[in-house]
């Protein structure tokens, strides 16, 4: 009788030493998936230009981490920006951005490579990056600025250094939450929704209102928008939420 008490004490216990064991493996693959992973390197592993088949499209390099972009040396015909191998739906992303005088660039989310789509931005919101000199205080172009959730919301406050001088991006990108939200310099300057009535809304009244593709991939390619000028980025990083 002891013999089978106790018999069974230790079958409960072999399996909740299992439970915890399994329990606690699961914990670890949910920290690596929601761990940070650097997306900066010296030879573009994990990214590509947009739509670029024949390896064709140039105007791209990659120094000490630094990937560049230079419309003087850009070849190829169509886009070339540069898009993350990998796809991703809810993430936070952190980056270091620095322009030449009266540049422009842009991050994207959410965009779809299919070939009936002949530019990134034609599915993917942008995040804009761009000398802020460019428009300055004007009302009519905040929604156009630096920081400005492009053509749609614009930021509460112009905080980016000057053209030559690196800033830094924490953007959040939130579908769980229905939440968009940019950080530059340490100072959140947007905040926005990513469906519903009023993201509906707020596309409707920009200039993506016809473009049928627009915001409908919440799984999708990011992207660093080929624009002219110089812009450099570094100390890329990312994490799925």
């Amino acid at each position: 009788m002891i013999r089978s008490i106790l018999f069974i004490f230790l079958l409960i216990f072999l399996n909740c030493k299992e439970s915890a064991k399994k329990e606690t493996n699961q914990q670890s693959v949910d920290v690596i998936e929601k761990s940070w992973i650097n997306l900066s390197n010296d030879n573009f592993d994990g990214w590509h230009i947009f739509q670029n088949e024949d390896g064709k499209k140039s105007g791209w390099s990659s120094k000490n981490g630094i990937y560049t972009f230079n419309k003087d040396n850009a070849k190829g015909e169509g886009n070339k920006s540069l898009l993350t191998d990998d796809m991703y739906t809810s993430f936070e992303i952190m980056f270091e951005w620095k322009l030449s005088p009266n540049s422009n660039s842009g991050f994207m989310w959410g965009v779809s490579e299919d070939k009936k789509y002949e530019h990134p931005h034609v599915t993917g919101p942008e995040i804009q990056i761009i000398d802020a000199n460019t428009y300055g205080n004007d009302p009519e172009h905040q929604i156009h600025t630096v920081g400005a959730l492009y053509d749609m919301v614009p930021p509460k406050d112009i905080v980016a250094k000057n053209a030559g001088e690196w800033n830094k991006y924490h953007i959040t990108i939130d579908y769980q939450n229905n939440n968009g939200k940019v950080i530059l310099n340490g100072i959140e300057i947007n905040n926005f929704p990513l469906s519903g009535n009023e993201w509906d809304e707020m596309v409707k009244n920009s200039k993506f209102a016809n473009m049928s593709g627009f915001g409908k991939f919440k799984e999708g390619y990011i992207s660093l928008q080929d624009h002219p000028g110089v812009i450099s980025y570094k100390n890329i990083k990312i994490r799925r939420l």
